[in-house]
Parts: C-alpha cells; structure tokens; sequence
C-alpha cells in the first residue's frame, strides 16, 4: 500500500522559458511577482529578459538576486521582504533559487520568519503566494519537490517541507542548461542520479515513487557523459534534466539514506558543492551498502543492465570516471577533523536519511565512512 504526493504542471522543452510570462499571466490574477535568481545568471541578461516578458504581459516584476551558494536564514529573510505586495514568486536557477522561491512563497503569505516552520515546528500556510519553478541546472529536483533545505542561524542544515511548498508549473527547458561547466554539470547529474537509486532502494521505498526513480536512473546513465563532454547537445541535456525532475519526484515521495546524510553532514563543516560530496559519499559506501543483498538494490542494478548487485561499485567509479569527477575536498576541510564529521551525521536533522537507509547503520559504520570520506585529497 503506498500514496504518492501530487506533481505539479510540468512543461519541457528546448525554448518553454521563452512562454513563462503568458504562463504567469495564465494563473489568474497576478499583476506583482518577485523573480528569484542568483547573481551570476541575473549578471547574464537572463533577469533581464524575464522580467520584459513579464512586463509586456501586465505583470511588474522586482528581482531579488542578493545571493550565491546555498541559501542561509538572511537570503530568506530578504527576499520575503522583497515579495511583499506580489503574488507570484519565480525561481530561476539551481536549487538555492527554487528553495529560497519556495519557502518565501509561504513565507511571504504567512508573515513568519521561516525558523517558524523549520523541521516541521508548525505547519505550512495553506495559502502560499502562486509559485513557478524554472530549474538551470539538473541535479536538485527541488522544482517538484516540498522539502527545501537552508543553513540557519547556527549554519547548521534545516528543512522546511510540505505540500504547500510545492510549484504551481515547472518549465524544463535544456537551452538553460548549456552553459553549466563541465565539472557542475558531472556534480549535478550524479546528486540526481543517488536521488534516484537511494529512494529506489530505502526503507521508505516503494512502486509509486520507483516508476520515477528508474526511469530517473536510466536517463542519467546514459546521458550524463554526454551531457558533460558536450555541452551543447541538447538531446543528452534534456534527459539527464528529465531525470532530475523524475528523480525530485522519487525522494519526494521516499527520501534518502547514507550518501545524502554524509553530504548535508559535510557541508554542516564547510562549504562544499552538494552534488560532489553526495557523489564521494555515495562511491564511498556502496560496497557496503550493496552486501545488503536486498531485492530493491537488485532491482536496482537490472534497471542499469547489470547482471550482479556487486557490480553495482564498479559501475558508479566508472561513471565517476567517464565525467571527470575528481574524489577531493575544499582546503577548508583542513580545519575539521574526523570526529566532526561523525558528530554532524549523527546530528538530529540528518537522523533521518541513516533510518531510512537499506541496511541498518552501526555507530561503528559511521566512524568507518567519516574516515573515509575526510581522508580524501584536498583541492583550493
């Protein structure tokens, strides 16, 4: 027995950006909007012409832009003020513009500061301003997701999550993906890749969620190599976008497990791109994950053309490998010693992904993969 949440309107496409103002103007009613974006795709004229189509169909649009990297409780704080009199927010950009969109959509309609909901201390607005979601990069999946993650006071990882976080319509358009770097793009389509597999093989798993979760897991695959040496091929770009989107809807459903509460673990300690410590921390402990021998992860590994489970390790290296994804930390993990890392797994907020992992995880396991993970190389 199982229950899927809803999925939001969804349009994809190569050039769909270029209808969101006719797309806003269609939801009824909106003559304000707030546009989310960070500064560097504001800086590229992207802001620009959003907001001109948005203006020439009657809606006026301020920009909050007054951020980079993943957002803290400040971002929050300033984009609700900015939202103030609108009654759509837009969010263009990776998944610190969709979850910094999404809360300030309820935010902005309740007038509480988002610690108020942060893990769930109370439930969300029922009314949240309109939302639209345009993800640029294909990693997060927060466009259908309703859980948004942000740093806050202590910078320590929250969650705010509920249905009314969720997007009124999603445009996935690839063209907004072309000028992502190769090593961002690698970064992007791994973290969607574990969405998949994780919330394919879980405790919290099941039929619903997994129909997403493989098809999210094909796409990727068999596309993220291509994606990363070939920027410009759309084809490889709007699938491993598409299975993003599809993996967002899986871990909506089912979540995580290990390699996700190793990453948002890491990146309690110091700044670190979310896709890449998921990836190190996914190859670093599915050898041990897979002697699981559960029947998900067999699935799991068919879905893939494998015809063993312990071929699953050699798979993902590989894929690693063909990507270019390099196995080092930031030089600020220099400043943190193994047993800080322990202390953030075990933190409360993250509590969750190691329960809801396929194979029960020790106090010992968590020591065995904080070393691991803090022994690689680090990078400037």
């Amino acid at each position: 027995m199982f229950s899927n949440s809803f999925i939001p309107d969804m349009r994809f496409g190569a050039g769909t950006f270029a209808d969101l103002g006719a797309a806003a103007a269609n939801l009824g009613h909106i003559d304000r909007a707030l546009v989310v974006m960070d500064s560097f795709l504001a800086a590229s004229g992207l802001a620009d012409r959003l907001l001109d189509d948005l203006r020439a169909h009657g809606i006026i649009a301020s920009l909050y832009a007054d951020f980079a990297g993943e957002p803290k409780l400040a971002h929050l704080q300033a984009a609700m003020r900015a939202a103030r009199g609108a009654q759509l927010v837009i969010g263009v950009g990776g998944g610190s513009a969709l979850d910094i969109a999404k809360i300030t959509s309820c935010c902005a309609a309740s007038g509480q500061d988002p610690m108020y909901y942060a893990l769930a201390a109370n439930p969300l607005p029922k009314k949240p301003l309109k939302k639209i979601l345009v993800p640029t990069t294909a990693g997060t999946g927060s466009e259908t997701s309703a859980t948004n993650i942000f740093s806050g006071p202590e910078g320590n990882k929250l969650w705010i999550w509920g249905a009314e976080a969720k997007a009124d319509l999603v445009i996935l358009d690839p063209t907004l993906t072309v000028s992502l770097p190769p090593h961002l793009t690698a970064w992007c389509g791994m973290d969607a890749f574990i969405h998949a597999f994780e919330a394919a093989t879980n405790r919290n798993t099941h039929a619903g969620a997994q129909l997403y979760a493989y098809e999210a897991m094909r796409l990727v695959a068999d596309s993220l190599e291509t994606a990363v040496k070939a920027p410009g091929n759309l084809d490889a770009r709007g699938k491993v976008m598409l299975g993003s989107c599809y993996a967002g809807i899986a871990i909506d459903n089912c979540g995580t497990a290990i390699a996700h509460n190793i990453s948002h673990a890491l990146a309690g300690l110091a700044p670190v791109h979310h896709g890449l410590a998921t990836a190190l921390a996914f190859e670093a402990t599915l050898q041990w994950l897979v002697a699981a021998r559960t029947s998900e992860l067999d699935a799991a590994a068919k879905v893939l053309g494998l015809a063993r489970v312990e071929e699953l390790p050699a798979f993902v290296s590989d894929l690693m490998d063909r990507c270019d994804i390099r196995r080092t930390l930031p030089k600020a993990f220099d400043a943190h010693s193994h047993m800080d890392l322990v202390a953030e797994m075990q933190a409360t907020e993250n509590r969750p992904m190691r329960r809801a992992t396929a194979r029960d995880v020790s106090d010992a396991d968590v020591d065995r993969f904080a070393g691991m993970i803090m022994s690689l190389p680090r990078t400037s």
